[in-house]
Parts: structure tokens; sequence; C-alpha cells
């Protein structure tokens, strides 16, 4: 299927590792140019030469930390500089976290919301004039099932991702008079390094190996029974942002397994 994104432009937070760059190799293999950002320098221009070269794009690889203004500053100049702009943004930038309200303190809370939520409407506000210009686009915002389905352990990732959710919707409102879709993708479980680096953390002095412990919470939630790959996502995001979605606003999507259990 010919999704008609050759040569468009996409920017991708958190693109270095994990989903982002799963979704990024997704984008380029349509023949879309790439703007990537993470917070490891290295890593990101290390994968953004590798997609460059397997796929023949032009990959702008930077290091940024989109909790900064500053940061989503220097970043849509240099996006701008060197594509004259982007077609696509996925907001993705985000991780897991562990507390309970009791603990946490006002810091963690602050960090999650500048990393969820005011990133992403930074980097909108920032952006909209020049994808408008270039004839409209789309915004992607990669939360979670969490926001609607939450895991009670990470009470500030949930609600974060909540707000991000409900931030989407009402940029879709106003953005589609810019002739920008705004959607959201909630995923489900999707084998990321954060959630093999916290299962190795659990199993470490017990008797069942991290592989075994993720495969029983797989079982146990999703009627699928297994996680995802980011490999396995990732084209999702890409259709979504095609014009061959063009009818497609304000809406959340679920890519989750079947774990999500309520109708929707």
């Amino acid at each position: 299927m010919d999704l008609r994104m050759k040569d468009k432009v996409a920017l991708i937070t958190g693109g270095s590792v994990g989903i982002g760059l799963a979704v990024a190799e997704a984008f380029a293999r349509e023949g879309v140019h790439l703007a990537l950002c993470a917070r490891d320098e290295a890593r990101v221009q290390t994968e953004g030469r590798r997609i460059a070269e397997a796929h023949g794009v032009e990959v702008l690889a930077l290091r940024a930390d989109v909790t900064e203004p500053a940061d989503v500053g220097r970043l849509c100049d240099a996006v701008e500089e060197t594509f004259g702009g982007i077609d696509v943004l996925v907001n993705n930038a985000g991780t897991g976290s562990a507390e309970t309200f009791v603990d946490a303190p006002d810091e963690k809370w602050q960090s999650y919301w500048d990393l969820h939520v005011m990133a992403a409407v930074r980097l909108a506000r920032r952006l909209q004039p020049g994808m408008t210009a270039r004839g409209g686009g789309a915004i992607i915002h990669n939360a979670s099932i969490c926001a609607t389905q939450p895991l009670y352990y990470e009470p500030i990732y949930n609600v974060t991702k909540a707000a991000l959710a409900m931030m989407s919707k009402c940029m879709a409102h106003e953005f589609i008079g810019y002739g920008i879709r705004v959607n959201t993708i909630n995923l489900g479980l999707v084998l990321t390094p954060d959630w093999v680096k916290t299962a190795k953390t659990l199993t470490a002095d017990g008797p069942t190996t991290w592989q075994e412990h993720l495969d029983t919470i797989a079982r146990e939630a999703t009627p699928i029974g297994r996680f995802a790959t980011p490999e396995e996502v990732a084209p999702f995001f890409v259709f979504l942002a095609s014009p061959l979605a063009s009818y497609c606003v304000g809406s959340s999507y679920y890519v989750d397994g079947g774990w999500l259990r309520v109708v929707n």
C-alpha cells in the first residue's frame, strides 16, 4: 500500500530507542525524512546515521531534553533550518514511574508534567505555523493505555498520560482549522528497554527469570497473551500520519492486544 508519504518530514521525540526508534524506521521505509531527538546525543546520532544509510533518507539527529523550553526552541530552529519545516510531529518522549502519592515529591510531579504534557504543548505551538504553511499535516501523541486503565504503582505516569490524552483531544478541535490532524495512540504492553530493566530488577534475587516475569504479566493482562515488539506497533503511527487517515481527527486509538477491559 502506498501511504503517499515519500519526501515528507517527521519529527520524533525520544527517537533513539524503543518505540520512538521503531517509529522512525517505519517512517523511513516510506521515504520520510526525519528529525530525531533524544537526551543521549551519541545514541541518537548513531541511530540517525544508521537509518539514513539503510533507507536513503535525510536524518537530522540532535540532543534535546524536551522538558526544557530552551532545548525545544533550539530543536525547532534546527529542524526549520534543515528542512524548512515538518509535516508530522510524533510526541513520543516519555517514561514510566513508580511511587506513592504519600512519598512522591512535587518535583517528580512537575518533571513528568513537563515531559508528557508541556513538551507536546510547546512543540505543537512552535511548529504549527510552519506545518500549516506547508499545507497541513499530522500530530500524533504517544499516550498509553494507562491514560484510561491505570497501573496503580505509577500514579504520576497515569495522571500525566491522561492529561496528554485530554490535551490532544482539545488540540485536535483547534488545530484542524490549521489543516493539522491531531490524534492519540494508546499502546498496551510493548517490550521496551524500560520494561526489561524493571523486570530484571524485580527478578534479580528470585527464582523467576525476567523473561518469565514478563510472560506472566502478558498472559494475565492480555487476551493475545504476549508483549508487542516496537516494530509491530510502529506502522500504525505511519498510517495515522498519512493522507490515507485523512478523516481521523481527535481520536484515541488503542493498540493493546485486547488489554483494555471496557468498551471505549
